[in-house]
């Protein structure tokens, strides 16, 4: 049995992150999806995906999102069903995320843009190796790391990362156009 959601879309409003009584951080958007065709009108249609995302990946991805930002999210599909005040019976649908990427650049994004210094766009791994978005997914020392980001060095210059190995080496990096993925 497989249940995986892989969507690309734009963020329609801001994040609204709240905590449980537990403490833990839940947080709730929703995407908006282009279709793939055009209607009869030559204009292009979306979907309005409802997503949540909890703990410390909600705080992340609410800290680095705003509305309008372009995301790719990785997750599974669940319902759930609740009886409201009226007594009814309501049925939700939404996309449980797992994973996910900012996949526009920095300069693009407008709020708490001061707190990476990199310029990549972090990713949050839950750790299970399985990120669609991660050209890194089969290592396994990126488990739960930002894997091409770094979202909490907010202290940091950039040049002072330990994980960095080029960082103050003062080696120049010769990468040619044959060289990358894309």
């Amino acid at each position: 049995m497989l249940n995986r959601a892989v969507l690309t879309g734009r963020l329609t409003r801001d994040v609204d992150l709240r905590y449980t009584q537990s403490g833990a951080a839940v947080g709730t958007f929703s995407l908006a999806v282009d279709r793939r065709f055009t209607n009869q009108q030559g204009e292009r249609e979306a979907d309005f995906i409802n997503c949540v995302i909890w703990r410390k990946s909600a705080e992340n991805f609410a800290n680095f999102v705003h509305k309008g930002s372009l995301v790719g999210i990785d997750g599974r599909i669940q319902t759930r069903n609740y009886e409201n005040q009226q007594g009814q019976r309501v049925y939700v649908t939404e996309v449980v995320v797992e994973n996910f990427a900012l996949l526009e650049p920095k300069s693009s994004r407008h709020g708490n843009s001061n707190n990476q210094q990199n310029g990549n766009a972090p990713q949050q791994n839950n750790g299970n190796g399985n990120n669609p978005f991660d050209n890194n997914s089969n290592n396994p020392s990126s488990g739960n790391s930002n894997n091409g980001g770094n979202s909490s060095n907010s202290g940091n210059s950039g040049n002072n990362n330990p994980a960095d190995p080029f960082a103050n080496s003062g080696d120049s990096i010769d990468i040619s156009d044959d060289d990358l993925p894309f």
